[in-house]
């Protein structure tokens, strides 16, 4: 329906029965609207049954449409008015407005399809027809059919509830099966699986770092942003691997690992504390008491797999002859009693014991009579005299046919407590993260990934005390407290970073 243009001379209200609202060019809230025109065959439709006469200068108000205009559009309720405040009574006492418009206007009557031609009708001129009889043929089978549908109905209302109930335990089914933290936590094997923690430990760590982090990932609560992080480290799965479990993408996973885990190395990394020389002889295994009573430290070097780089000097500089790959490597210090007291940054795979160890600081940590144990590949006897202490490696069978019977029995010695440190490293490569090659992209966590994994595995360690209490107690010492928990200031809250870093942000340090 189009707008009605008025004209400011004429007086002009609704046609509807009973309404008398005029037209008020000032009144902005109320339209009103012609019968349509027959501009288009749509329209033309619409004013098909209708008299020209009576038409010609109808209009209504938009108070009987219910959403106060009208529309064109046929499924919408104010296609045609349907709000008309009038009651049936008012017509039968005669409405002054309606005789007025029937004296006026001629009308049609349904008298055989017929319009009548007088110019003025009464309202008994057009009787309403009474309702066909319909025979008792017909009354009955629609009755019957009615029986049928009214049962079908009631059928598949019965059906609906079914489908409802099964539906409702369907989601139930999927919101117990789907992957999450919380479809894991009561079964304590699981969780040691996929975190290599117990729930103790788990709960523990979430709540040092639950401060720090933030939620990457809506659909997913801290337990599984947490729970994703350590089966990446555990399991050694791959970003697409563990975005499938948890039904999210792997721009997420990505987003959780680089998020996650600088804070958790940062929470952590307290726990690794170079111990006094007290508490290393009141913490001293009786292995050690007989023949390295002033062992300070064990040390040892790591290397972690990477792929090779596009950057020829990258390239260069992680190739490790060792091991015949481009690698990381790291310098790792124990106690006697099994604790990490020393963990340097990432290196490239070329660089030599002797470098990582002058330039890590380690030389730094060391006091006058102190010893350490080393393999044969750490050459710094002369490096360690400088700083007052002992350097104790098996002996070399270089320019010898063969060692004597002292020389036999001082490296077996040695060997035997000096293989404590391999097992430390050897249970770090139970995070199978270790055992891979990391790809470039993941490159520079790598340092974060140390330092959780070699905390994560000390942690699981000193929740077994009856396994082993040495290695508990040691912590305890380490850690300068009486019991198993620790406090973190903010300068002990350091966090790692690698201590080169090239086009492809590759830990290096090169011997050039």
């Amino acid at each position: 329906m189009s707008f009605a243009e008025r004209d400011e001379r004429t007086t002009m209200s609704c046609c509807a029965v009973g309404c008398t609202n005029p037209f008020n060019k000032f009144d902005k809230n109320r339209k009103f609207y012609r019968i349509p025109s027959t501009r288009t065959p749509f329209k033309a439709n619409r004013r098909s049954d209708w008299n020209e006469q009576i038409i010609k200068n109808a209009t209504i108000c938009s108070d009987h449409f219910i959403s106060g205009e009208a529309s064109d559009d046929f499924d919408s309720p104010d296609f045609v008015p349907s709000i008309f405040p009038y009651s049936t009574q008012s017509v039968k006492d005669g409405d002054t407005k309606l005789e007025r418009e029937r004296d006026e206007t001629p009308r049609r009557c349904p008298d055989n399809g017929h319009q009548s031609t007088s110019t003025s009708l009464s309202p008994n001129d057009c009787e309403i027809e009474p309702e066909a009889m319909v025979p008792k043929a017909v009354h009955d089978d629609l009755k019957q059919k009615y029986s049928q549908l009214h049962t079908e109905c009631d059928n598949l209302r019965v059906d609906i509830n079914k489908l409802k109930a099964e539906n409702e335990q369907l989601r139930a089914t999927v919101r117990s099966t789907q992957f999450s933290f919380a479809s894991i936590q009561c079964k304590a094997a699981q969780v040691l699986f996929f975190t290599g923690l117990t729930s103790a430990l788990f709960n523990w760590t979430l709540h040092a770092v639950k401060d720090s982090v933030e939620v990457v990932r809506g659909s997913l609560t801290l337990e599984d942003h947490l729970l994703a992080i350590l089966m990446k480290l555990r399991l050694g799965l791959t970003n697409k691997d563990i975005a499938f479990r948890f039904n999210v993408t792997q721009c997420d996973i990505s987003n959780i690992l680089r998020s996650w885990l600088p804070v958790l190395s940062q929470t952590l990394k307290p726990l690794i504390k170079w111990p006094s020389k007290h508490a290393i002889l009141k913490n001293m295994p009786n292995c050690f008491k007989r023949k390295y009573k002033r062992c300070r430290c064990i040390i040892d070097c790591t290397e972690i797999f990477i792929n090779r780089p596009t950057n020829l000097t990258a390239r260069a500089q992680t190739y490790s002859n060792y091991k015949s790959h481009n690698t990381v490597k790291y310098l790792v210090g124990m106690s006697p009693a099994g604790a990490i007291t020393f963990m340097s940054s990432g290196w490239g795979g070329r660089v030599s014991d002797k470098q990582i160890t002058a330039e890590s600081g380690f030389y730094d940590l060391l006091e006058v009579n102190d010893e350490i144990l080393e393999d044969r590949g750490f050459t710094i006897r002369d490096e360690l005299a400088l700083c007052g202490a002992t350097l104790r490696i098996p002996h070399f069978t270089r320019g010898k046919k063969q060692l004597s019977a002292q020389e036999v029995e001082t490296s077996r010695r040695l060997s035997n407590v000096r293989i404590h440190i391999e097992r430390i490293i050897g249970r770090w490569k139970t995070f199978r993260i270790l055992t891979t090659v990391v790809p470039l992209s993941q490159v520079d966590l790598l340092d974060d990934i140390v330092i959780v994994l070699e905390n994560v595995s000390s942690l699981f360690s000193c929740n077994s005390v009856e396994e082993n209490p040495l290695r508990f107690s040691s912590y305890r010492a380490a850690s300068g407290s009486s019991g198993s928990s620790f406090s973190l200031s903010d300068s002990d809250a350091v966090s790692v970073s690698l201590q080169s870093r090239l086009i492809l942000y590759i830990p290096l340090r090169s011997t050039y």
